[in-house]
């Protein structure tokens, strides 16, 4: 008897043109449980994601843009994988409600997709409610145009929830007096710093203080590619969860 081999899962990038997509269609290209059907640049139509017949859309493009894109994934019946940031609370919710209209149709939004970065945040969220201080170095290429990056963020507000879950209080903080921007932002109670410097890609640290010791997470990415396996490993899970997850971590068994 001839086994049956399943088609390919058809794959459209948006934002192909730029590093992040165009690593991401090499990607796609070298899986053969994939098929590339699309790859949209800047003034593409969306259009042509309809008639190419693609099962699942990743969305690598802008801020701006991603929105819109992922929203018109979602009503053509397309699944999203999402690695543009700019998804505030307003912009999930309106995705929450569009989804509720489309309950096959699974979206992650991933704000790193590098899975020892994904690792790391949660390792250290779990780590955060035995240290009284916890602070976030973030340090990018000079050309990202947004600060804190969303895997700060993502990381603060895991440190956040597990410290409130266990009643750890804020940080001790003694300073009265300081120049604009010299303690970071505050990203739900934990302060977060960024670095913007040439010849980074993408790093982070997470530092957990206390008496007389301290305990730092680092995640060094020192090339896109690293964030492959994990948009592909978001690629072949986003059919089998319906609805929005936010974060890799939601397709991964950490076991925390």
């Amino acid at each position: 008897m001839i086994e049956q081999l399943s088609a390919p899962t058809r794959v459209a990038v948006l934002g192909a043109s730029g590093r992040m997509g165009a690593e991401a269609v090499k990607a796609v290209e070298a899986a053969s449980d994939l098929m590339l059907v699309a790859a949209l640049g800047r003034g593409d139509s969306l259009d042509q994601l309809a008639t190419s017949g693609a099962d699942i859309v990743v969305d690598l493009t802008v801020p701006e843009s991603t929105e819109a894109n992922v929203r018109y994934a979602v009503e053509h019946g397309m699944h999203a994988v999402v690695g543009t940031t700019g998804w505030d609370s307003t912009r999930i919710a309106a995705l929450e409600a569009l989804l509720a209209a489309h309950p096959e149709t699974g979206v992650l939004i991933a704000p790193n997709f590098a899975l020892g970065s994904v690792l790391a945040s949660a390792f250290a969220a779990k780590a955060s409610k035995y240290f009284e201080s916890v602070e976030i170095i973030e340090l990018h290429h000079p050309e990202k145009v947004d600060a804190p990056s969303g895997t700060a963020v993502r990381t603060a507000q895991l440190i956040a929830a597990e410290r409130k879950a266990a009643d750890v209080p804020p940080s001790p903080d003694a300073t009265t007096s300081e120049l604009a921007g010299a303690r970071g932002c505050d990203v739900e109670g934990v302060r977060v710093h960024s670095v913007r410097l040439r010849g980074l890609v993408a790093h982070q640290e997470v530092l957990l203080g206390g008496p007389g010791e301290q305990l730092t997470f680092r995640h060094d990415s020192f090339d896109r590619a690293s964030f492959m396996p994990g948009v592909l490993l978001g690629v072949r899970n986003v059919a089998a969860h319906p609805g929005l997850t936010v974060g890799l971590d939601g397709y991964l068994d950490l076991g925390l």
